[in-house]
């Protein structure tokens, strides 16, 4: 009885060095197959959190964070130094005022919107005033409690304006509708549709790198000059608030 014991147990254990030795086997040839992918897989993962560098690299990333800040800080203080060596405008987004638009004639001769903001609040002629997209004009008239603005599409509008792609300036004339149009003193100026316009960095009476607006169409019939219509961005018939920038010389 004893002999048949172990005669089964003797058959057990071979069956199962045999299926071991298989599994084994398989497992190989799984490797081989995937070469090697599970493991490196699965090292992957056990390994990360003993990967050397990772505190290096964040050391790096919040280093390369604080150039880049410290740089534009630098780049600020130089734009606000060089343009009041230039008698440049600059705006102070400290000292903005929201407004609300109460009045508008945005269609016809006569381009201007009223704003519910005056000369008690801080408003004064030649403020710039943008909304939503962009530059929208400036204020000629305030009131005690109200403020008065010539759009960009008054033909009293005129302004120095910027071609960003090219880095040309232009000049911004209103027509009487929507669209006005900008002025390239120069045939052969280099402006294309769907160009971007912004207020110029050379303007004594904006800021510089407000949003303005898209080119239109272009005309070049024209002998000594180039023109284009442009596609305002800010939407003086449809804004019902707006920002004045106060500005400093």
């Amino acid at each position: 009885m004893l002999d048949i014991r172990r005669i089964s147990s003797s058959r057990w254990w071979h069956k199962k060095k045999s299926l071991i030795f298989f599994g084994v086997f398989l497992f190989l040839v799984f490797v081989r197959i995937t070469k090697g992918s599970l493991y490196k897989d699965f090292f992957y993962f056990i390994s990360k959190p003993f990967w050397p560098g990772q505190f290096q690299k964040e050391i790096i990333l919040k280093s390369i964070d604080q150039e880049s800040l410290i740089k534009l800080n630098l780049l600020k203080k130089d734009n606000i130094r060089l343009r009041k060596i230039l008698f440049l405008q600059q705006s102070s987004n400290d000292d903005n005022i929201s407004a609300a638009v109460i009045s508008r004639k945005t269609g016809g001769w006569w381009r201007q919107i009223i704003l519910n903001k005056g000369s008690k609040d801080g408003v004064e002629i030649g403020s710039i005033v943008t909304g939503p997209g962009g530059l929208l004009g400036r204020v000629n008239n305030t009131s005690l409690f109200t403020s008065s603005v010539i759009l960009l599409t008054s033909p009293e509008s005129k302004l120095a304006v910027w071609v960003d792609r090219s880095q040309i300036n232009g000049l911004l004339v209103g027509s009487g509708d929507n669209y006005p149009s900008l002025i390239l003193y120069s045939k052969d100026a280099d402006i294309k549709v769907g160009d971007f316009v912004s207020s110029s960095p050379a303007s004594s009476l904006l800021p510089p790198n407000i949003p303005i607006g898209i080119v239109q169409s272009i005309d070049e019939t024209l002998q000594s000059k180039k023109t284009a219509k442009i596609s305002l961005l800010a939407k003086p018939h449809v804004i019902d608030w707006v920002q004045i920038l106060k500005v400093n010389i």
